[in-house]
């Protein structure tokens, strides 16, 4: 898979969680492309940690 990337986001609450996801989509370079998302949820004692595993991948620009 050449070029593909991928990037672990955790958070503990759903709110910070969101925030560090929205956060890492938007720091991506315009030549990138998210190619799939993976979301989890896990019971860890009283709480919850959330996890996105992304998947994505600079591409070649359109050239007509």
């Amino acid at each position: 898979m050449d070029g593909m990337r991928f990037k672990l986001v955790t958070g503990s609450d759903p709110e910070l969680f969101e925030e560090r996801l929205n956060r890492f989509v938007e720091s991506l370079p315009e030549d990138a492309i998210v190619v799939d998302v993976k979301l989890t949820a896990t019971q860890a004692g009283e709480g919850v940690t959330y996890a996105a595993l992304v998947q994505y991948k600079r591409v070649e620009p359109w050239q007509e």
